[in-house]
């Protein structure tokens, strides 16, 4: 198809051309020969007046006037996925869509694995695909790479429109066969015991446990730092240690695991658990049928 004389398939050989910076890398995520990836550069070349893309050394850079299509692009082939999305009607029982969602290891075991199953039954074609959060996860909202974020509060990018998933409140766990459970849990015994803590990823990101403890002015012992959340258990199993936990995984844990809850036994502000997503998809019949499914299996077990 054509549009004022530019074949569109065109745009996203450029997109995918000025993300790999490589016409040989290009080629091969287009399912195209060198070749043909050669000859669509070739075209844009010839249809904007500009290089694009010139080659120093062994690699490829964009020229300054190509950094400017960039966005432009982008928005113009998230706006045509937009319009393919939400101008289908949507049904769950036959859909063959894949929605890639960016969750933590928390919302994946306490949220998505229970919204899994259930999906077996109402949405057996239906594929969920996840990531762990990272520095950049924000921005993929905003590429549309990703179709949802989950995500607190803090970390989502005000330029994008997001939801509350829900609210959720951090408890104390340990093993059962810690003493400290066998009477009421005191300030003093979580401030006095040794603690596992989680860092997430390559900048060592604090969990909203770790980060508000820290606000509160409230110092601990961390014997243990975990990359995931999901580790914690494992790391207080059969030790007098403790840990600060989202009150639905440590539920969920609870359940395959040895541990004991118990409350906070102090003030301890509630997180607010955000689902974010582009706006140009917010029109999207499938991406508001999964924003309720998730809704629907993050009550409480």
């Amino acid at each position: 198809m054509r549009f004022k004389g530019l074949d569109l398939n065109l745009l996203v050989a450029f997109s995918v051309l000025m993300e790999t910076r490589s016409v040989s890398r290009a080629a091969e995520q287009l399912h195209l020969s060198q070749p043909a990836m050669s000859a669509a550069l070739g075209r844009l070349r010839d249809y904007f007046g500009d290089d694009l893309l010139v080659l120093q050394g062994k690699r490829m850079f964009p020229t300054a006037y190509a950094e400017t299509l960039v966005p432009m692009v982008q928005d113009t082939l998230r706006q045509v996925d937009a319009l393919i999305t939400t101008s289908t009607s949507f049904d769950p029982a036959t859909s063959q869509r894949t929605f890639r969602l960016i969750a933590s290891d928390y919302i994946t075991a306490a949220v998505i694995a229970p919204l899994s199953r259930r999906l077996a039954q109402v949405a057996p074609t239906i594929r969920l695909e996840t990531v762990l959060p990272s520095d950049g996860s924000a921005d993929l909202i905003v590429q549309g790479s990703f179709d949802l974020l989950i995500t607190p509060e803090d970390f989502i990018n005000p330029s994008q429109p997001a939801e509350l998933l829900f609210e959720e409140r951090h408890v104390v766990v340990g093993w059962t066969g810690n003493p400290l459970f066998e009477t009421e849990l005191g300030d003093e015994d979580v401030m006095h015991a040794s603690h596992v803590g989680v860092h997430m990823g390559n900048q060592r990101t604090r969990a909203f446990a770790d980060s508000m403890m820290e606000q509160l002015g409230r110092s601990r012992r961390m014997d243990m730092m975990a990359s995931s959340f999901t580790a914690v258990p494992w790391l207080v199993i059969e030790t007098n240690r403790l840990a600060l936990m989202h009150e639905r995984l440590a539920r969920r844990m609870a359940s395959m695991f040895p541990l004991a809850i118990a409350p906070i036994p102090f003030a301890f502000p509630m997180m607010r658990e955000m689902m974010q997503y582009n706006r140009a998809r917010s029109n999207d019949e499938g991406l508001r049928w999964l924003r309720d499914q998730l809704r629907h299996d993050s009550a409480l077990p």
